[in-house]
């Protein structure tokens, strides 16, 4: 079984009318999966997620909460006085490659039935504590539509609004993220703009250029057809410096394609990374089954 080499691989309240029109199509890009406590999601190109836990909103219970997130005594917590609950709000950075910073936003919110709900964001450029805020009030507020979440066990997929039959073989490695081993892998996330996917795109390929144990030994533009238009993919092979890397141990392959494709599907646009190992099973037409169902290449 192969293990996914990438991690991609992240809110003010509004006046009612403004807010009303956020809701109209959030629901057509937004996408979560459900594991136990806790809620993971994507959209816009950002991954965030939700936990609750029994504990008080108080010094002593907060403590054990903090631990789980890595956040230390000496970091800066305060109120965040735009949310109508009690909370704490803390942020940090960490550097995940030369000249690119992941910047991290959490919540730690008394919720309605005074536990305490953790909110986390990652992003790749400075939070959006708007954006932020519009997202913890529709999660507290119930206002999640059933058809965001989907169901943990893959048997067909919604790729920005097309449903994408699989069958069993495939799972989740993160939000709109699957695997299907010797067939592929992708993982993509649906935006508002043009300019929000490239950037999605962008920072992808930043990550796995800096990637240690291996290196793109080559890169080149080509043609191909996303999801029925026409557009420009980056296509990267990428190699491994070392024979007894985990990743080449496990799946067996020296080399990884990777195609990232930004592109304007339907009524959206999506960012999307796909790959697949030289020795999965390729079709005549040079791809992944996987990759074949939303790609194909020109001639």
């Amino acid at each position: 079984m192969k293990t996914k080499i990438f991690l991609f691989g992240n809110f003010f309240f509004l006046l009612t009318a403004v807010f009303g029109q956020e809701k109209d199509d959030f629901a057509k890009r937004l996408k979560a999966v459900t594991n136990q406590t806790a809620v993971f999601y994507n959209v816009d190109g950002v991954d965030f997620s939700s936990q609750t836990f029994s504990n008080e909103f108080s010094e002593k219970g907060l403590k054990k909460i903090y631990r789980k997130y890595s956040i230390k005594e000496s970091d800066l917590k305060v109120k965040d006085e735009n949310l109508a609950y009690n909370n704490l709000y803390v942020t940090n950075t960490r550097k995940v490659a030369e000249n690119m910073e992941q910047f991290n936003s959490y919540y730690f919110v008394e919720d309605k039935d005074k536990r305490v709900t953790v909110f986390s964001f990652g992003y790749y450029e400075k939070p959006d504590k708007e954006f932020e805020h519009i997202y913890i009030n529709r999660i507290l507020n119930n206002e999640i539509p059933d058809e965001v979440y989907e169901a943990t066990i893959i048997d067909s997929i919604d790729f920005a609004g097309r449903k994408i039959k699989l069958g069993n073989s495939c799972y989740w490695t993160n939000v709109n993220t699957v695997q299907c081993p010797y067939y592929g892998e992708m993982n993509w996330s649906v935006h508002k703009t043009l300019e929000s996917a490239k950037n999605a795109i962008n920072n992808q390929f930043t990550l796995t250029k800096s990637a240690r144990g291996g290196k793109v030994i080559a890169e080149e533009e080509v043609d191909v057809v996303f999801e029925g238009n026409e557009a420009k993919a980056k296509r990267v092979i990428y190699g491994f410096t070392g024979g007894k890397s985990l990743l080449v141990g496990m799946s067996g392959g020296k080399t990884l394609t990777i195609y990232y494709v930004a592109s304007k599907v339907r009524e959206n646009y999506v960012s999307c990374c796909m790959s697949f190992w030289n020795n999965d099973t390729i079709t005549e037409n040079k791809l992944a089954p996987l990759l074949e169902k939303v790609m194909q290449l020109k001639k």
